[in-house]
């Protein structure tokens, strides 16, 4: 009966020494890092050799492993642990990094996420992915090569994005016999470049991912005249991004608004800084109305605090104007609201930044319509030099002001990597195409206001008896648009209708003479004339225009500047063969002799609409027939 009674004591003392391992492993702070560096300075094999030997690998992975790298591995009967990382077939066909590869391991004292990030410059956008959610980068340099141009554009971007963080591994130290010199050498160098760009400290150790010194012990018995920690010594002891963020004031950006029942209506989210608890004031921005906290909600029941990292529902003590987009904050000490900033910009596409054309701008839950100037200069990461430019191009680096058509809610990304941090996409392939941090907002966009007018639109177009509209005409020089154009303006007019037709030559004689036929150009140009086309629909106007207007991207964004069902897109759709035939005012010959450069349709595209309201056919028909056909798609008009 005794042994008994000791068993029974022994399996409690086992489950609970089991719960107070759970809960201990539970409560670990979490740390994310990426590798980067150079091509070949040995990212995926340091990671490699931290899930070896914190015995994240299973026995049947381990043995896939040493098969695969008697067959792809460069190590002959030895592990190649880049292998564990490299998880696309290009990748081990080529021996290189191309996607991000993110991996989980754990010690006794931390859980870490690493992401993997590839070295090729072809791919620095992948590596600016990793970055954005890292709290901390180990930046490799190989010791045989020393300090190269993308140690010097990843370590720019790791200072950019706000990793304050920064390990400078040197590896491969088992290929130099682990002398003294070289690392001194390459630390030098890399100090003098590190304080050229703003970074202010960093550490320095001497590895070898593939022979495994001073990765979890240190130090070596290959560098007996290193004396610092090892590199699990200094990933469980720096500090982490989410301690800092629960020290800032209280911000969360509202995800979605919880009405589950008519009894209850919650603000959703992830709280970004701070923390917050029942009785605290807040305010909800941009609209700035105040509350206070009434109850902090989640699955497992309500909470008397919440944290930064904490996705949580708040709800408050009165029925306020807040939604999707909005940001819930500290009352006495919000974040700025601006429409006008200045941004350091990372350019991820193949295409060239096309300056005024509207992108998307992704800022945590907000999404508005933006323009991006002309660069007022670009980072030349060899020299740190600022560069004149007139756009960026796929991994470029530069400094440029961002308009946006609404106000955002935002802090300077060196303060909030949330509220400072966005993505611009392309809105018509959805790609995302830059990342952008907002360094400060524009005093101009703070002295700017609304001015608000007793008369509204809907009062100007009751006095005229209709309904505004904005009929856009596109198509080829020589398809006929300005002729269509006019003579529906003539019938609108024969039936009392109040009308105005912009033609393209005519405004470039005033309005945007100062404008010339370049990709930019034609877009400011076609920018201009909505912002003019939407005052005279304010006016109660039916406004005709009459524009090449070449780029899907442009007329979209007249379009998004209106009301709903206010733009009307008419395609005259004229072959090209035909509209060169007409050429009455000789251009398209001129354009074949190289005499004008950047027409529409020779050496500059027409994205012909993909859906236009209506489409007429100057082939088939007559101006006066396009013109009567067009008068019966859109009528009625009131």
């Amino acid at each position: 009966m005794a042994t008994q009674d000791t068993s029974y004591e022994t399996d409690a003392l086992i489950a609970e020494d089991i719960d107070a391992y759970l809960d201990t492993h539970q409560h670990k702070t979490m740390l994310r890092f990426i590798t980067c560096g150079s091509v070949d300075d040995g990212k995926s094999t340091l990671i490699g050799r931290l899930l070896y030997d914190s015995k994240m690998i299973f026995e049947d992975q381990l043995d896939a492993l040493s098969a695969d790298s008697k067959t792809v591995g460069t190590k002959g009967q030895e592990i190649d642990f880049a292998l564990l990382v490299d998880g696309l077939a290009a990748e081990r066909e080529q021996g290189i990094t191309i996607d991000v590869a993110y991996r989980f391991f754990n010690t006794e004292k931390r859980k870490f996420i690493v992401a993997d990030c590839p070295g090729h410059e072809q791919y620095t956008r992948n590596m600016v992915t990793g970055a954005s959610t890292a709290d901390l980068a180990v930046i490799l340099v190989d010791a045989r090569k020393g300090v190269l141009v993308q140690t010097r554009r990843h370590s720019y971007l790791c200072h950019q994005l706000g990793i304050r963080n920064i390990v400078l591994a040197v590896n491969k130290m088992d290929l130099v016999d682990y002398d003294r010199q070289v690392f001194d050498d390459i630390v030098a160098d890399y100090t003098a470049f590190a304080r050229e760009i703003g970074i202010q400290h960093f550490t320095a150790l001497p590895i070898s991912g593939f022979k495994g010194d001073n990765i979890t012990t240190a130090p070596s018995e290959n560098t007996p005249w290193y004396d610092g920690p090892s590199l699990v010594d200094h990933l469980e002891s720096v500090e982490v991004l989410s301690e800092v963020a629960a020290e800032k004031p209280f911000r969360m950006p509202v995800q979605w608004v919880n009405r589950p029942d008519l009894d209850f209506r919650g603000f959703s989210g992830l709280i970004a800084n701070g923390k917050i608890a029942p009785g605290d004031p807040v305010r909800a921005l941009p609209s700035g109305k105040t509350s206070t906290v009434k109850s902090i909600v989640t699955y497992d029941g309500e909470l008397d605090e919440a944290i930064a990292g904490q996705s949580v529902t708040i709800t408050l003590a009165d029925e306020i104007d807040c939604s999707r987009g909005d940001v819930l904050c500290v009352a006495d000490d919000p974040p700025e609201t601006a429409d006008q900033f200045e941004a350091t910009l990372v350019w991820m596409a193949d295409e060239d930044l096309s300056v005024g054309r509207a992108y998307w701008l992704k800022l945590g839950t907000q999404t508005v319509s933006a323009t991006v100037q002309q660069p007022k200069y670009r980072v030349d990461v060899n020299t740190m030099d600022h560069l004149a430019a007139k756009s960026l191009g796929l991994n470029d680096i530069g400094v440029a002001e961002v308009y946006s058509d609404k106000p955002l809610v935002f802090e300077p990304y060196e303060k909030s990597r949330s509220l400072g941090g966005f993505i611009l996409i392309d809105k018509i392939t959805n790609a995302t195409v830059a990342a952008g941090m907002l360094n400060f907002s524009l005093r101009r966009s703070q002295n700017v206001h609304w001015q608000a007018t007793d008369i509204t639109r809907q009062h100007h177009a009751d006095m005229k008896n209709q309904t505004p509209r904005v009929l856009w005409f596109t198509g080829l020089s020589g398809s006929g648009k300005s002729t269509i154009a006019n003579e529906v303006e003539k019938k609108l007019a024969l039936m009392n209708r109040h009308t105005f037709l912009l033609d393209g030559d005519n405004v470039r004689h005033g309005l945007n003479k100062d404008l010339g036929f370049t990709e930019a150009d034609r877009i400011e140009n076609i920018r201009r004339i909505g912002e003019v086309a939407r005052l005279m629909t304010d006016a109660g106007l039916i406004v005709l225009t009459a524009f090449i207007s070449p780029f899907r991207a442009e007329r979209q964004m007249v379009r998004d500047m209106l009301t709903d069902h206010e733009f009307v897109e008419i395609f005259v759709d004229t072959p090209l063969e035909v509209a060169e035939r007409r050429d009455v005012k000789g251009l398209y010959k001129k354009a074949r002799s190289g005499k004008l450069k950047n027409f529409t349709g020779i050496d500059s595209p027409y994205e012909a609409p993909q859906k236009p309201e209506i489409t007429v056919n100057t082939v088939e028909m007559t101006p006066e027939q396009a013109a009567s056909y067009i008068i019966d798609q859109i009528l009625p008009l009131k």
